[in-house]
This record gives C-alpha cells, structure tokens and sequence, in this order.
C-alpha cells in the first residue's frame, strides 16, 4: 500500500528534472558582479544565496557548489550564511593580461535537484604598476644642422595597467633646446616625440642630457624616467628611408627558428659613412621581443617559438641609421596565424550518489569544454558511446549535462562505463576523452515468481494421522504467500 505514493513522488522528481533541463536549454540571465583587484581573500563579494532568491538553509540541503572552468580556486560559498567569498587575492594582469573586461565566468550548481545559475565577476582595475621604460637610457645622435620643428621619435614606456591607469603622458626636464609632444597610438596607448625648438651647435655644446618622465592617469599618479644623452654630430643631410613605411606579415605560430618573417630596405642618398645603413630593431627588448634582424641584410627571422594563444600580434619597429647617426623607421606588423596545437579540455563535475533504475532524464554529470585555439580549431563537439541509455544536453555555453535517455533496469546492467569524447574541428583534427563510471540503484520493481505454473503431487488416500494434523495447524495458522500456482492431487 506504500508502493503508490513513492511511484508518484519519485515521477514528479522526473517531471521537474525534465522541466528544468527545458529551462537551461533556453538560457537564463546571468548574474555580474565587480570586485577591484588585489581586494583581499575572504572578502565577501556579495551574498549569493539573497540575490538569487533562496534560502540560506537551501545551500546546504541541495549540496550547492561553485563550479568553473580549471583547478585553481578563485572563489569559494559559505554554505552556512549564504556569502560569496575571494578564496584569494586576485590579480588582474594575471587573470587576463591586456584584456578588457577582466571577466570570471562561474556557476551555482544545486544538486538535489538539480538547478544552475550563471553568474560573472569583474575584475577592476587599480593603479598597482608604475611605467618602466626598458632602457635606462636612449642615445639620439642629431646633427647640429637639423632645423627646429624637427621631430626625433623615443622608446615609450611599458604599464601593465589599462586605461586611465597605464601611461597618458610624457614630460621632459626643463632645457632650452627641446620640448616633447605625446601622441595617441591607434590602439590607445600613447608615444612621445622629441621636437627640436632652437638650433643647435656642436662646438657649443656637444651634448645634452635629459630627463624623459611617463606619467600614468591614476590616483595618486605614477611616474617613470629615462635618460635621453643627445649627442651633436657634423652635418649629414639625408637620413635612411624605408620602401615602405608599414610592412604586413602573416607568420603560422609553429613555424621554425631562425625562418625568414620579412625582410626590409632603406636607402640613404649620401655617399661614404653617412651612407651606410645598420638596421636594428627599435623596441629591441631581448626577453619579450621574439624576432632578430640582420643589421647588415634588414632580414627579420624568429628566434622563439611563437604561441598564437599567448600573442597574436606584433608590432615591431625597425630603425634603420646611416653612419651620421640619422635613422628613418618603418613598422612590421606581425600577425601569428593559429595551428591545431593544443587538445580540448575537460573539466567534469560528477554528481553524488548513485542513479535509480526507473528514473528517465536523471542529471548524473555535469561538465565543461574549452579549447584555446581559434577559429574552426576551438570548435568542439561532444559525443558518447551509441549503444548507452544516455544522451548529452547541452546547457550554457561549452557547458554540458550526462542524462539517462530512458528508465534504466538493473537487473539487466548494474552499471555503465562511459568514454565522453570532446573533438575540435581543426586539421587535423584532435581529441580528449573522459571516462565515467554510473551505478543504478535498486527499486522494488519485481513480484516474486514460482518456477512452474502447476505441480503434480501423489497423495494416499487415508493419509496418516500425523499428516493430517499438520495439515489442520497449517490452516488455522492460514499461511498465505505472494504469487500462486495449480496444486493437483491424484489418489494412490
């Protein structure tokens, strides 16, 4: 009598499993916070429990959790009061680097039942770095003919920050020969120019030496420097010139040391030294810069393996200078075109506990795909074995849930081994697998059954005393069992 309430609970579980599956597949609003970096570990983001609308006590009855892609721990639930918490202090240069916006992508996972919420953190920017200039000091060799409103370009300095925070302007030390002018890249980032404000005269003054100052825009501002040595030189009318002002490069990122990028060309119109042209790169930085040039040919060669995902474009400067100490510029702009290097990536949240048998569309794994690679190359599909009762939905973007397709029988399978196999589309194209392991739980689903339908039994016909009366005890103690059969007695 027990059996009918258990049965309608347990389809009304299905019914809502299935509803809320119905629910993921059409999406659901995503939750945004923001949180400046370098705040403090275990400073509360915000209530999560209260913004979703649920009770503190639910969080730990439906086993809540925070899933997101990777290991490494960024935040963590207090199931007790419903807070959302920094596991540790972030930062956001190594969160996402150049990147704007510096966005977490996270979820709440409900487990019993089953439900999601998508919820994104922000990650702000403060002014935590200083500009660096990667040389203490640039060389300028200007001969003394050079006319005032000349411009001479200098080295800009690096700011890890963005925005408002990384560098807005360049300032010179006070001198009566030079002031500087702070233009906008097209990208944002700014650069300066020496212009030349009065003549100058090399058996005067052979030399000057000035102070070059980056100042960033945030609050308080922050502020580095470099030496600026000008060295006068005798006349040299005619500085190098480059074929082309911007040079367009595609090179594949698994493409060997030492191949040829570009080559680039400038000519001088004067004879002797001042004619000759050694061509170096302008932003000559040995640790970032993954290009070398021969000073004599202007080939452009790798040096270092070239990563699409870590950087896709370079901008690489080259000056060439005559032996007058005149120097023209051109710009090589690098683009690495992306190869199928690097596999998909699973990450699996197995849920609790084992599946029973009769329950169709039971949620018994939740997991996510990713693939750095572009294009065709970090596209994915996802796929299992045919011949399971088990069928892949997917939820929000790159995220997934392993369902039962039909109600499963134990008595026929206890268990199932499934291999989930993740493929980009790339060339040649490249795989990961993950393989899972699912119990299915009993349910009391099956009568007890006799072996036979009838039996035949000899009986004598003035059975012994002793036999009769066992026959009258066993019915007045009325011995009743599931099940029946035919009991035919024949007379000896």
């Amino acid at each position: 009598m027990e059996t009918a309430p258990a049965e309608t609970l347990q389809k009304r579980q299905v019914i809502f499993l299935a509803i809320m599956l119905l629910l993921w597949e059409a999406g659901s609003e995503v939750i945004r916070y923001s949180m400046p970096e370098e705040t403090e570990s275990g400073h509360i983001v915000a209530n999560l429990a209260k913004d979703l609308g649920l009770r503190v006590g639910e969080l730990v009855t439906r086993a809540a959790r925070i899933h997101y892609k990777g290991n490494k721990q960024l935040l963590q639930l207090d199931l007790k009061t419903g807070n959302l918490l920094l596991y540790e202090k972030l930062d956001r240069e190594a969160l996402c680097g150049a990147a704007e916006p510096c966005v977490l992508h996270f979820q709440l996972l409900l487990e019993n039942p089953v439900q999601f919420f998508q919820a994104d953190l922000q990650v702000t920017d403060i002014n935590d770095h200083s500009p660096e200039f990667l040389e203490r000091e640039m060389l300028l060799k200007i001969p003394e003919s050079v006319q005032p409103g000349t411009v001479f370009p200098l080295k800009t300095a690096q700011d890890l920050d963005i925005g408002s925070n990384t560098v807005q302007n360049y300032t010179v030390s006070p001198n009566s020969h030079f002031h500087v002018v702070t233009h906008n890249r097209g990208d944002g980032r700014k650069y300066p120019e020496l212009v030349l404000d009065r003549a100058l005269d090399r058996e005067k003054q052979p030399e000057l030496s000035l102070i070059l100052t980056a100042l960033d825009g945030g609050a308080p501002t922050r502020s580095g420097t470099t030496t600026v040595r000008v060295e006068i030189v005798d006349i040299n009318d005619n500085a190098p010139e480059f074929l082309q002002w911007l040079y367009e490069v595609q090179v594949p990122e698994n493409s060997p040391l030492n191949s040829l990028v570009v080559a680039v060309s400038a000519r001088d119109l004067d004879a002797g030294t001042y004619g000759n042209i050694a061509y170096a790169l302008f932003e000559g930085d040995e640790v970032t810069q993954p290009f070398v040039i021969d000073e004599v040919t202007g080939d452009v060669r790798l040096k270092r393996t070239l990563d699409f995902e870590t950087t896709r474009y370079y901008s690489v400067e080259i000056a060439a200078t005559d032996g007058g100490g005149l120097s023209g510029k051109c710009t090589v702009a690098i683009e690495v075109l992306d190869v199928n290097d690097n596999a998909p990536e699973l990450t699996m949240s197995t849920l609790t506990g084992s599946t029973p048998e009769n329950a169709p569309e039971t949620v018994v794994a939740v997991f996510s795909v990713s693939d750095p690679d572009s294009g065709d190359n970090g596209k994915m599909v996802c796929s299992i074995q045919n011949d399971l009762p088990f069928v892949l939905k997917p939820t929000f973007k790159n995220f997934y849930t392993l369902v039962t397709q039909k109600p499963l029988d134990r008595e026929s399978q206890a268990e199932y081994n499934i291999t989930i196999t993740v493929t980009d589309l790339g060339t040649p194209r490249l795989t990961t697998e993950h393989s899972i392991t699912v119990l299915v739980s009993d349910v009391n689903d099956n009568a007890p059954a006799f072996t036979q339908a009838s039996y035949t039994l000899l009986v004598r016909e003035q059975p012994p005393p002793a036999h009769r009366n066992h026959q009258r005890h066993r019915r007045r103690r009325g011995h009743q069992r599931p099940g029946s059969c035919n009991l035919l007695a024949v007379r000896g």
